[in-house]
């Protein structure tokens, strides 16, 4: 029987009991907060996350995955026996996570001739971030559990990768701010006069899409932006960081505009709220 792992790093925010449910293993990102360092999605929660960016002065820096850490990956599958390997990583052009892979790759089957006949290693460059690619990975484990064939699994969620889009708003400024993604007069005027900034990430890209004035509106807005860009029918999931509120505001908006809920709801990790803050909701789909 064909023996396959599908392992994504933890920027994908994989709901838990998603992940335990399909096999899909957990690739942790080194996160430090002021003098402090953690291993994201391994030693690290969410909520505790957000407490310790609240607590601390500075703007969280998430790291990349090493060479020697992917190195010590494959060898462990092969030894395992595994025969597909597939592994879905974070926008390859805001992180060295996805070239660490490639590289080390190459120098895998260079120390490990063997190997290449009895295992195949899949590196797949998500081209964003939290669910915009680990619902391709979630994807991926769900065919390959129904018995579909590998090659048209990679085929699928090659396709699903370029297609996946997110919307999410932010309700402060302040992270972004110290980030340098918005320049500090622009976060200025945008919390004097109540501005919400409205992210679109798509093809590697993060750009602002929209605004929405008080936070009354984010939610409706976002909903609003999503309905004009997303393929009719298609799933979609909602993403939310600390505010409990703002997510179940944004699935009954959703559920109501679109017309039926959410196929997963998840909470964004330290990839993304290092530079946004914990108070985000937005929506994850596939684009026309």
């Amino acid at each position: 029987m064909l023996k396959y792992k599908v392992c994504a790093d933890a920027s994908a925010d994989i709901p838990a009991e998603v992940a335990k449910r399909y096999s899909i293993h957990t690739l942790g990102i080194p996160v430090t907060v002021g003098e402090e360092s953690y291993i994201s999605g391994v030693k690290l929660d969410n909520n505790t996350f957000y407490q310790l960016m609240e607590d601390c002065d500075t703007i969280p820096i998430t790291s990349q995955i090493t060479p020697y850490e992917f190195n010590e990956l494959y060898k462990a599958e092969w030894a395992d026996g595994t025969e597909h390997l597939l592994i879905f990583l974070l926008n390859s052009k805001g992180s060295a996570t996805y070239a660490n892979a490639v590289g080390s790759l190459d120098k895998f089957f260079e120390h490990h001739p063997d190997a290449k006949d009895a295992i195949s290693i899949h590196i797949l460059d998500g081209g964003s971030y939290t669910m915009g690619f680990g619902y391709a990975a979630v994807l991926a484990a769900q065919k390959l559990e129904m018995g579909m064939d590998v090659g048209e699994v990679l085929e699928l969620v090659k396709g699903q990768l370029q297609r996946q889009a997110i919307l999410f708003g932010m309700y402060t400024l302040k992270y972004a701010g110290k980030s340098g993604r918005i320049p500090s007069a622009a976060v200025f005027v945008g919390e004097t006069l109540g501005i919400k900034p409205i992210m679109r990430v798509f093809d590697h890209q993060i750009i602002t899409a929209g605004k929405a004035r008080g936070e009354k509106k984010l939610v409706r807005e976002v909903v609003k932006m999503t309905l004009a860009d997303m393929q009719p029918g298609t799933p979609y999931c909602v993403g939310y960081g600390s505010d409990t509120a703002a997510r179940d505001e944004m699935i009954e908006e959703a559920t109501r505009k679109i017309g039926y809920p959410p196929v997963y709801l998840f909470q964004v990790g330290p990839a993304i709220s290092a530079n946004t803050g914990a108070r985000v909701v937005g929506i994850v789909y596939e684009a026309k």
